[in-house]
């Protein structure tokens, strides 16, 4: 049952009787006390009634439902920085809190093959309830959103009839955009982050980590940070059983660079392109005074269309 009005299983029905006898002493003062808005708050917490009760009492203010259309044209693996993409989360997370059942419905349309991999970073920030309410729409988004929204409310560009009154069809004017924060605003210049595990990497060496990766299209994710300097980094893979092997004898996956990551942490993830056995190499080796300290995590997230196993083969140093 879909707990709306008219579509109560019996249960249903007895919890809400029991949450609008509990909220009596409110009811007067709420906004409205029909059962289409006491059910939105028991919506809003699977028709638990304490949270139910706690949630109105707290808030029972009229919220109302809206429809967000997301356009995925473009999305990419450099969207996928970790911290923004658990900020959002926790957005999600404070909307479902303290706006019960104020989210109707989510398009997402022109989602990218990359679509599935971005979504399974973000899906366990939400309930259950909001993760039905999202709709990935084909090729045919436009009339789907023609069904479900009024063309005089919709930007040509989407398939309605809004333009801005200059005739721009992607009504730019309405878009009200925050800008630059200004720099009065930064609490420091650089971002300090402590990962998972860390490493001293010694002057004048490298420091090696060993993925290997057995389904093709396994995205290999890393995140690290260092203290006081730069750091170079770089992807490889390997050609050949055996012992540690030099950088002449792997298959350059992501060039080498030096890597300001000890102002502004990386985050950064690869599509491995087919199995093998892939190295995640920090390279020291230019520094003749300075040893460097680097925290790090590395995951692999398996393919949108299948499992996939993945062991990391520890870690080695070259000197």
């Amino acid at each position: 049952m879909s707990g709306r009005v008219g579509d109560l299983s019996p249960k249903q029905a007895e919890i809400l009787t029991e949450f609008r006898g509990r909220v009596q002493d409110i009811l007067p003062d709420l906004p409205a006390q029909h059962d289409h808005y006491l059910l939105r708050w028991l919506r809003a917490r699977s028709f638990n009634v304490q949270k139910a009760e706690a949630m109105i009492r707290k808030l029972g203010k009229n919220i109302e439902a809206i429809t967000l259309i997301y356009d995925c044209e473009g999305l990419g693996l450099k969207h996928m920085w970790k911290p923004a993409i658990e900020a959002y989360g926790e957005i999600l997370t404070m909307f479902e809190e303290n706006y019960p059942e104020g989210l109707k419905r989510v398009f997402l349309i022109k989602a990218p093959k990359i679509f599935p991999m971005a979504y399974n970073l973000v899906k366990h920030f939400l309930c259950e309830e909001t993760r039905c309410k999202i709709i990935i729409l084909g090729d045919n988004w436009q009339e789907v959103l023609r069904k479900h929204i009024d063309p005089a409310q919709l930007p040509v560009v989407y398939g309605g009839t809004l333009t801005d009154p200059d005739g721009d069809p992607r009504c730019r004017t309405m878009i009200n955009c925050g800008g630059t924060v200004p720099r009065s605003y930064y609490v420091q210049d650089s971002v300090k982050v402590q990962y998972e595990r860390s490493v001293t990497i010694s002057r004048g060496s490298v420091f090696q980590l060993e993925y290997d990766i057995t389904a093709p299209s396994s995205l290999l994710r890393w995140q690290f940070a260092s203290d006081g300097a730069d750091i170079g980094f770089g992807v490889y893979r390997r050609t050949r059983e055996g012992g540690a092997q030099k950088v002449a004898d792997m298959l350059q996956v992501l060039p080498s660079e030096r890597y300001n990551a000890h102002l502004v942490p990386e985050d950064r993830s690869l599509t491995c392109p087919e199995p093998g056995v892939y190295v995640l190499r920090f390279d020291n080796s230019y520094s003749f005074l300075q040893s460097k300290r680097v925290s790090y995590k590395v995951e692999v997230v398996p393919p949108p269309d299948g499992q996939m196993q993945s062991r990391g083969r520890g870690d080695s140093r070259l000197q």
